[in-house]
């Protein structure tokens, strides 16, 4: 694909894997879903993950070579499975997901990642989520990125049922500097750690805004970003300020997959590029909200983000 101007980079740490509808294999991955849309924008990433040596493996490599994305932070495991969701339709038209144990991308090794890291450029963020610590070693190989990395940690939360613990959330808090969340995450978070925990339908009530400043003290955070589909997104600050982004239309709504991931992508590269916030969450929802517009989580054609890097260029 054609290259845009090359920005500071991003890591992006976590799974690649595929949802395996058994006559059709989707790549996959919060992770990668970002990593490839950062890629789109002209910033690709160092993406941090880990395959097998089989044919899952190989989709996941050709999409590193579609998004123009090095292979640096690549492993490839012998033997072992690249990471697969079973997604099983239902009845009434809803699918149900089974995550598989012990995939590929919870074997991270740290010694390759962190020859790969000193040999990027310097990052302006680093990107992880709660899947890819499953695993005490995919914990351990994180933990290393952490350490030798001193770049502003976004934390998209990511919650899957049964894959992670009370202690792994509480220890990624604990690291993180943006915490990104959709409204059911923030619920589970109020319940955790906050002496309040109040309903979401009024963003900007005071209890919400009391209970998030505790969270935001509790972990030391800059910032919580909370995502609410088709009502936009609204970000709190340490200092106390509410900055939030209305719905974007979507013309022709496709399916959701994939827009949470579009807006950290827009949300990372805006960061990087030094766009005001109100700007930057604005254009979060409005490719949230294209996303939208297409079936899956990145376009199968990669002239989709041309135009959206030449407006926000004309706009500069």
């Amino acid at each position: 694909m054609e290259q845009q101007a090359k920005t500071a980079a991003a890591v992006v740490y976590g799974e690649a894997l595929v949802d395996d509808f058994g006559d059709v294999q989707v790549v996959g991955g919060a992770p990668f879903n970002v990593a490839r849309n950062l890629a789109g924008f002209g910033m690709p990433p160092l993406m941090v993950t880990r395959v097998g040596d089989d044919a899952n493996g190989a989709r996941m490599r050709a999409e590193f070579g579609r998004f123009g994305m090095s292979e640096a932070g690549l492993q490839v495991g012998a033997g072992e499975p690249t990471g697969r969701v079973q997604v099983e339709r239902t009845g009434d038209g809803s699918h149900r997901f089974h995550i598989l144990p012990d995939q590929a991308y919870d074997r991270v090794q740290s010694a390759p990642m962190l020859a790969a890291l000193a040999a990027s450029p310097v990052p302006a963020a680093v990107y992880f989520g709660t899947l890819a610590q499953r695993s005490e070693g995919g914990r351990a190989a994180l933990q290393a990125l952490l350490q030798a990395c001193p770049a502003p940690r976004y934390l998209d939360l990511n919650l899957r049922d049964g894959q992670a613990t009370e202690a792994t959330v509480f220890d990624s808090l604990c690291q993180a500097d943006t915490l990104k969340v959709n409204e059911d995450e923030l619920m589970q978070l109020f319940d955790w750690y906050a002496h309040i925990s109040p309903g979401t339908a009024d963003m900007d009530s005071l209890d919400v805004r009391m209970a998030c400043a505790e969270l935001i003290t509790k972990f030391s955070l800059a910032s919580i970003i909370v995502t609410l589909g088709p009502r936009g997104a609204v970000h709190y600050s340490a200092a106390g300020d509410v900055t939030a982004s209305g719905p974007a239309e979507v013309p022709r709504m496709a399916d959701t997959v994939g827009a949470g991931d579009a807006f950290s992508a827009v949300y990372l590269y805006g960061s990087a590029q030094g766009w005001p916030l109100a700007q930057t969450m604005a254009r979060a929802n409005a490719f949230a909200a294209a996303i939208c517009g297409i079936a899956g989580a990145v376009p199968q054609d990669t002239a989709f983000y041309q135009p959206w890097v030449a407006r926000w260029n004309s706009a500069a």
